[in-house]
């Protein structure tokens, strides 16, 4: 290597995968905005974890590609908005600094008690081998409380 610039592309290439851990996570998000449920299974490790904070039904640390998949990001989805709906996921922003990520996002929608959901996320997630391997997500939760938790 004789210029800074190769450095810094080999180094934020994922190893094998000629993809950057930022392009892995812009991949999974749209995939989450798309309803692509191959794309965002395909997107995590198996072993990886998502942490969200808060003390809330969906809180804690869920650990394993299937139970991020099934459990975690179903339920987010599945049971806690309007029937025949989800809600909609728009990228803010993305920064990347070696193998972690910082992505900020917009999620909007009618919930299951037909309020109004619309909070900005951010998540830091980690992405090594092309795939996600952990996830730290913050959020209002007094928000997601409040709209998706709370009575009529």
């Amino acid at each position: 290597m004789n210029t800074e610039t190769e450095m810094t592309a080999e180094t934020e290439m994922t190893a094998g995968t000629g993809t950057t851990p930022k392009d892995v996570v812009v991949r999974y998000v749209r995939a989450v905005a798309d309803g692509d449920l191959a794309t965002i299974r395909d997107s995590f490790a198996e072993d990886a974890t998502w942490t969200y904070p808060g003390d809330l039904p969906l809180s804690g640390t869920w650990k394993g590609r299937d139970a991020i998949v099934d459990d975690f990001l179903g339920a987010a989805t599945g049971g806690l908005f309007k029937p025949g709906t989800a809600p909609e996921v728009a990228l803010v922003n993305v920064i990347a600094e070696g193998d972690q990520v910082l992505a900020e996002w917009t999620a909007k929608g009618i919930t299951r008690s037909g309020r109004i959901y619309d909070n900005r996320c951010a998540g830091i997630y980690v992405v090594r081998d092309g795939r996600i391997v952990s996830v730290k997500e913050y959020a209002d939760t007094q928000h997601v409380e409040r709209t998706l938790f709370g009575q009529r």
